[in-house]
């Protein structure tokens, strides 16, 4: 026995199966222990704040004939007056080579001396876990409910493993086809991520997601269904759409050098107007190439064909298209200018970290803040013609995976700031349209920052060079956008009512992108400065 466990240990004359019930067990458990444990783990979102006490909320069995484990729902409770839900699946070893960087707690249960851990780390909790969807009934009335598609048949446990770090879920990958995703954080109402996935692909024949097999769900005191996993289908890549862009983004400046191109002369597209491949002018296609324009036509044929079937629903209301209204409008406006507040405050105490160019952006964004909040307080709903639908919510090139020439959209959890009901509202598609937009300035953007020593430009023709780029990229994506979901009769307004709608929500996405830099990265400020200049000023 280690020193360590010696020195630390917790005796429980207890079965494990009953430890849970053990009033003495629990004070020690939701004490320090967990205290410390939370705050170390990359799952664990309330590292910004400071823990008051954390509860047991509920606890359930994990279990196949003798092999029981738990899955905790843990509330913790912060001194600034707000709560968290997470969920742990714990396991008892003995075994001290288990977990030594995942144990919780070293304690003896009946004098047995080993470690409480999470349960992912055991190879034993994922067969279980994998087993039990697997086997899963098809209507299951039980507090945990395990689901199956009617595509996850005759499925044999064979291999399972962690899938690596991640910021805010736990993923296991089993036979190296299949992917669960534990949800570390847990709402008091169905995950959007297991909901979408499953209305996309088990509802809907949606290709270009990865396909629903199965989930857990947990029927609470309360009687709210709480999502804690989703089984999906492993998606052959070659790697996210953030990389590939950023990597091809980098041979564009590259070619600045190599063909003396000369950046003033470039032609300037009219940004946010709709863009044909052969419209594209030959100069500015002997700099950027044809293959990523034709790239951005892809991802915008699969981004449009997910709205499609996102709009294409008429019976379960949760996905039936509604028309906007006066109550969607209040919801709109109270939460623009509650985050736009947030965000003046946050730029008026930061001012002193920017300089040149960010400086200069920043003061015309102060001097223009009555402006800013008139544009997201003139929404007027009367005049839109278009629906509204459920839509990915937070979506950008780090979401999205490529595979060869095509594109696979993930992760419909929706923005993580928003409470799980705001990320159910129905929002107008354009939405997710302007967060990938917001996406491309970023990577443009993130090209430069990142490589400016091997590139001979000043920053400001670089910045040319970024608007440029962006301008196409977009007329681009938004020609067969627009072009793809007129021809599905998917209702997404009149032009003018599109563009209002695209520069309303550019505006919001920027704004929310400018607290987090300043608090963060100021010198990258001047990304979401800029992208709000463009929208302000133009």
């Amino acid at each position: 026995m280690s020193e360590e466990l010696k020195v630390s240990m917790y005796n429980f004359d207890v079965p494990w199966e009953e430890l849970l019930e053990n009033k003495d067990f629990l004070t020690i458990f939701l004490s320090d222990v967990l205290n410390k444990y939370l705050v170390k783990q990359r799952w664990y979102g309330g590292k910004a704040s400071s823990i008051k006490y954390i509860e047991l909320s509920e606890y359930f069995r994990i279990q196949q004939n003798d092999e029981v484990y738990f899955g905790l729902i843990l509330e913790v409770d912060f001194v600034e007056a707000f709560f968290h839900h997470y969920f742990i699946p714990i396991a008892f070893v003995s075994d001290e080579n288990f977990a030594k960087n995942d144990r919780i707690l070293p304690i003896s249960i009946k004098n047995q001396v080993g470690y409480i851990i999470d349960a992912v780390n055991l190879e034993s909790f994922r067969k279980v876990v994998f087993e039990r969807i697997a086997n899963a009934a098809l209507i299951d009335k039980t507090r945990v409910q395990y689901h199956k598609s009617k595509i996850f048949e005759d499925v044999v446990y064979q291999s399972s493993r962690l899938m690596g770090l991640e910021q805010s879920n736990t993923s296991l990958v089993f036979n190296e086809r299949y992917v669960l995703k534990f949800f570390r954080r847990i709402f008091s109402n169905k995950n959007p991520d297991y909901e979408m996935n499953r209305f996309l692909t088990d509802k809907k024949d949606f290709e270009n997601t990865p396909k629903y097999y199965g989930s857990i769900n947990y029927v609470s005191d309360e009687n709210h269904v709480l999502t804690i996993a989703v089984m999906q289908e492993l998606i052959e890549n070659q790697g996210d759409a953030w990389n590939y862009f950023t990597n091809e983004l980098g041979k564009v400046f590259e070619t600045l050098d190599s063909k003396n191109i000369d950046i003033d002369n470039l032609p300037e597209p009219l940004l946010y107007e709709r863009i044909r491949i052969h419209d594209i002018p030959h100069r500015i296609i002997d700099w950027v190439g044809l293959s990523l324009f034709l790239k951005i036509k892809v991802l915008a044929q699969r981004t449009a064909e997910m709205h499609i079937n996102l709009g294409s629903e008429f019976e379960d209301t949760a996905f039936t298209p509604t028309h906007f209204n006066g109550d969607y409008a209040v919801w709109l406006k109270n939460r623009m200018i509650h985050q736009f507040q947030n965000r003046l405050n946050i730029i008026e105490n930061n001012l002193h970290k920017l300089d040149g160019y960010g400086l200069e952006l920043a003061k015309d964004f102060l001097s223009k803040k009555s402006l800013i909040r008139s544009k997201f307080l003139n929404f007027d709903w009367t005049k839109l013609k278009g629906e509204r639908i459920r839509v990915h919510g937070d979506y950008h090139l780090g979401q999205i995976l490529v595979q060869n020439d095509d594109f696979y959209i993930l992760d419909f959890e929706g923005e993580p700031e928003s409470t799980i009901r705001d990320r159910q509202v129905k929002q107008p598609p354009i939405k997710d349209v302007a967060g990938l937009f917001r996406s491309f300035h970023y990577a443009i953007y993130a090209t430069i920052f990142n490589n400016q020593d091997a590139y001979k430009q000043s920053q400001e023709q670089l910045f040319k060079a970024a608007e440029l780029l962006y301008g196409y990229f977009t007329g681009i994506f938004l020609g067969k956008y627009v072009e793809t979901v007129q021809n599905a009769n998917l209702n997404i307004g009149y032009n003018q009512e599109r563009n209002f709608i695209l520069e309303y929500c550019l505006l919001e996405k920027a704004v929310y992108e400018l607290g987090y830099e300043l608090n963060s990265r100021p010198s990258w400020a001047v990304i979401p400065l800029k992208g709000i200049s463009n929208l302000i000023n133009n």
